[in-house]
């Protein structure tokens, strides 16, 4: 991910991949405040689809509203939001 948003070193072992979809008509800021030494924040557009990284305990803050309001929509624990690895597929031609 971002060296910009880099996890604290002690916790590099513990990252979770996590996946969150903006599936809403708004632009939502999303955040992760709650782990000491370290800030996360981006803008996802509608229907975005967007992949961070997290430690476990990481809260994902949900943030959307209009031009100069936002309001915390929803806190979601990291954890539910993890990408499963799914069976390889196999193509044939």
């Amino acid at each position: 991910m971002q060296a910009l948003d880099a996890i604290p070193d002690k916790k590099l072992s513990e990252r979770l991949t996590c996946s969150y979809i903006n599936a809403t008509s708004s632009i939502q800021v999303v955040r992760i405040s709650n782990v000491e030494n370290w800030y996360f924040e981006r803008v996802v557009f509608p229907g975005q689809r967007l992949i961070f990284e997290a430690v476990p305990g990481a809260k994902l803050e949900i943030h959307t509203g209009m031009m100069a309001s936002s309001i915390l929509a929803d806190t979601i624990p990291c954890e539910k939001l993890l990408v499963r690895e799914t069976e390889p597929v196999m193509v044939v031609a």
